[in-house]
């Protein structure tokens, strides 16, 4: 019933009139006037249904290729990335290596070396590289295969139209535009994700475009289904399954996307505090679509519990939506709900869905008798039996704005806060935990023993009061900062079994400098940038605090700047013994200090010259880069404008418009003649008598005639084969494959005569004297003469003939082809 009162009392009714005689059922149209309008019409994340399944599919079909398969992430986003700024008409992706990386969010080093060298290597798309101005590889010129070769596949993913190849784009530009200013002014803003790059940021981008392309009118994505990992959650199951990874992988990925307001994990609250389903929501989805969080937030509580599953989501990001300080993502729709959506402490639902509160918009008189009447006029759940021994708990929500029971508790206040008490200020009888003041999320539950690895527990061993300090994000962050340091300790030579000991060593060093843990006042801050990280004393990477850290023994590269540093103390020390002989202690240690001050300036001044003269060189190198870029610009400019007016030269044989001199029909024409006069003359070399032009003449006419009669068959098959409206449509069209076709003929019968006239021409004299002789010469040698009837002898003899006999007739064709062309342009030249 509050259901339909809210409705009826937000919602304003349309206004009817009742004309005389008409039902009353029936109702006048609302007065409006033109089209309704959508809110995020227009925005390119605001997709409409069927477009979105197009991309999705499309997306999918991409990285579920066979090929890519074992890729990184890097390398699938660049697929995507090439395959939205794929043109439609030619296929081919012109793209500097530089920009690309910007939008993966990679340097322009880490791209060439790895994500450009991997795409080649996928078959999945073709690269051909351009030089750049120091004769690097930076332009690329890409075809995505598979996209290319579905264009003309009716109903495959991958056959998209021109309007699906732009509003892909739109979205990618949406989402991971790395923001640029064009030639005209225009500016295109970063996307959404757009500033995130470094370690990770491919995987990121690629996370959020899947859930964008999965996320409904509302922002919310569906969650997959099944058992999933409750340490994990849904939520993370459901990223860990778009990007083919361990559903911890899904999780990190999951958890920095919420760190960048892009994603939201909600756990709805029902009326009786207890932890209700997750949901997925990307802010950005619904406020294209002009919704907020709160109103889809405020349907999923009143609309009941849904068919599809909805499992536990322990690793659950913030419960309760914080209002953002900075602008929304699309639009100015604020991303706040209300109280009734909190984070539950529990990994899995502990009993069955309650119907959902829903703010009261008028005030109903309530009936006595009824059990809600108990409430009191603000609508809140009955208290519970431990909310008389939650008085320090209340008091602590009622300072942060929570809503509490205002009215005495069910038993007396205790004069003394008793265990009990503590246990509620943890929030078992809550439901959920109480909330800083200034925080926008709640704290993670800490753990008060050190990680279960032994390797980090011992690590960590030192500093485990330290540990119990942290809360659950600061104990997370520290023991992915441990993991890091042993991965890196093991890099750096030391032995995996050895390299816990060795921060653990460390870690109780830093704790003896500091003066033991009572001193530390920030444990986290202490831990990450002090406790963890090494401290090379020199240039050696191995180097901490002068020990190395692969065999343990002190640091010879920081023995050498200490003996180099002392050399030099000594040096300027016997100059002021020399320069004062009868100083006093004190005056030639004053003496000796101001030297080395003077000497350490003058090195100091040297390095800042040398830097000086570094950038110098590198705006050098800059201003000849863009000199360079300008030049090619230029150039490409002149390139285009002569191609532009070749280009639009009409067809000499035939005056078709805009041919660039020659159409396409009558380039495989003249090709064709020239096929056919190569075939002539080399029928004519054996078939005829090259002294006699009229029997040379004979042959061509006779060859030409049998290749003529093929080229005639050949266009009556294709022409019987053709719709003769087709033909009507696209006569030019239909004309260039006809020349084709004779062209191809013509060529396939070229090895043909050739065969033919070297087959002839290996039995003549000269062949035959060329063979006599080169098999004489095999066996003049002298291993033949001491085996001459031997199997090995006999056949290279003989293959020494065949060969000598094979290139004879090579020769003589070339030979006697060369002299039908002289006798054939003599002819020319006299008919002129």
């Amino acid at each position: 019933m509050s259901t339909a009162v809210a409705r009826e009392a937000v919602l304003p009714r349309a206004r009817t009139t009742l004309a005389a005689g008409q039902p009353r059922r029936q109702r006048a149209m609302p007065e409006q006037a033109g089209p309704v309008e959508r809110p995020g019409q227009g925005h390119p994340l605001a997709l409409g249904r069927r477009t979105r399944v197009r991309l999705r599919a499309a997306v999918h079909a991409l990285l579920d290729l066979e090929d890519l398969r074992d890729k990184t992430s890097a390398v699938r986003l660049a697929v995507l990335v090439l395959a939205s700024r794929t043109p439609s008409e030619t296929g081919v992706v012109e793209i500097r290596t530089p920009e690309l990386g910007r939008w993966l969010g990679l340097s322009a080093s880490y791209t060439a070396s790895v994500v450009v060298p991997a795409l080649r290597r996928s078959g999945v798309v073709s690269v051909e590289t351009a030089p750049g101005d120091f004769g690097q590889d930076v332009g690329l010129k890409c075809r995505v295969l598979p996209l290319w070769a579905a264009q003309d596949v009716v109903g495959h993913p991958l056959a998209l139209a021109k309007k699906e190849y732009a509003t892909l784009l739109r979205l990618l530009e949406a989402v991971m535009a790395p923001g640029w200013t064009h030639r005209d002014g225009r500016v295109t803003p970063a996307g959404l994700i757009g500033r995130r790059t470094g370690r990770g940021a491919a995987t990121d981008r690629l996370a959020l475009l899947l859930l964008l392309l999965e996320a409904r009118e509302t922002g919310r994505v569906r969650q997959c289904g099944g058992a999933v990992d409750t340490k994990r959650g849904r939520a993370a199951a459901t990223v860990a399954r778009m990007l083919g990874c361990t559903a911890a992988a899904g999780e990190r990925v999951l958890e920095r996307l919420e760190d960048l307001g892009l994603v939201l994990r909600v756990r709805l609250k029902t009326g009786s505090g207890m932890p209700n389903r997750s949901r997925l929501m990307v802010p950005a989805v619904a406020a294209a679509h002009g919704r907020t969080i709160a109103d889809v937030v405020q349907e999923d509580r009143a609309g009941g519990p849904e068919p599809e599953s909805s499992g536990p989501d322990a690793a659950a990001g913030p419960g309760e939506l914080p209002e953002k300080e900075t602008d929304p993502q699309v639009s100015d729709a604020r991303m706040s709900v209300e109280g009734g959506v909190a984070e539950p402490d529990v990994a899995a639902a502990l009993h069955t869905d309650h119907p959902h509160r829903v703010a009261s918009v008028v005030d109903l008189p309530l009936c006595g008798g009824f059990s809600g009447e108990a409430r009191g006029g603000e609508g809140r759940q009955p208290e519970r039996a431990c909310a008389g021994e939650d008085q320090a708990v209340d008091r602590l929500l009622a300072e942060d704005g929570w809503p509490v029971a205002e009215g005495g508790p069910l038993r007396g206040e205790q004069p003394k806060e008793s265990p009990v008490n503590e246990q509620a200020a943890a929030g078992p009888c809550t439901g959920s935990r109480p909330k800083a003041a200034g925080w926008e999320k709640p704290q993670q539950q800490r753990r008060m023993a050190l990680p279960g690895d032994l390797r980090l527990r011992a690590a960590l061993g030192p500093a485990s009061w330290l540990w119990e300090r942290l809360s659950g994000w600061q104990q997370d962050q520290v023991e992915a900062a441990a993991k890091a340091e042993l991965v890196r300790m093991a890099g750096l030579g030391v032995a995996p079994e050895g390299a816990p000991r060795l921060l653990a060593d460390r870690i109780t060093c830093r704790l003896e400098e500091t003066g033991g843990e009572a001193m530390v006042t920030g444990p986290y801050g202490w831990l990450i940038r002090r406790g963890l990280p090494q401290r090379p004393a020199c240039s050696d990477r191995r180097c901490d605090d002068g020990t190395r850290l692969d065999n343990g023994a002190g640091c010879e590269n920081c023995a050498s700047v200490l003996h180099l540093r002392r050399a030099r103390r000594a040096r300027i020390a016997s100059q002021i013994d020399r320069e004062l002989p009868g100083a006093d202690a004190c005056e030639r240690r004053r003496r000796v200090e101001e030297r080395l001050r003077e000497v350490a300036s003058a090195e100091a001044q040297d390095l800042a010259r040398r830097q000086e003269q570094a950038r110098e060189q590198e705006a050098r190198r800059t201003a000849v880069r863009a000199a360079a870029q300008q030049r090619a610009e230029i150039d490409r400019g002149a390139a285009a404008a002569a191609d532009a007016e070749r280009q639009a030269v009409v067809c000499e044989d035939c005056g078709q418009p805009r041919s660039a001199g020659l159409c396409e029909a009558c380039g495989y024409r003249r090709r064709t003649e020239e096929a056919l006069a190569e075939a002539c003359l080399i029928a004519a070399t054996w078939g005829a008598d090259l002294r006699d032009p009229g029997d040379v003449a004979a042959v061509a006419r006779g060859v030409r005639a049998s290749l003529e009669q093929k080229i005639a068959d050949a266009r009556t098959q294709y022409l019987s084969a053709l719709d003769p409206s087709q033909a009507e449509l696209d006569p030019a069209g239909t004309d260039a494959v006809l020349a084709y076709s004779a062209l191809r003929t013509v060529e396939e019968s070229l090895p043909e005569f050739r065969n033919s006239a070297v087959g002839w021409l290996r039995r003549t004299e000269e062949a035959d004297e060329e063979a006599r002789r080169a098999s004489r010469i095999e066996k003049g040698r002298r291993w033949f003469r001491h085996n001459p009837h031997g199997a090995d002898a006999v056949t290279a003899a003989a293959k020494a003939a065949d060969t000598a006999r094979e290139r004879t007739a090579q020769h003589l064709l070339a030979v006697r082809l060369e002299q039908l062309r002289e006798q054939s342009a003599a002819r020319t030249e006299r008919a002129r």
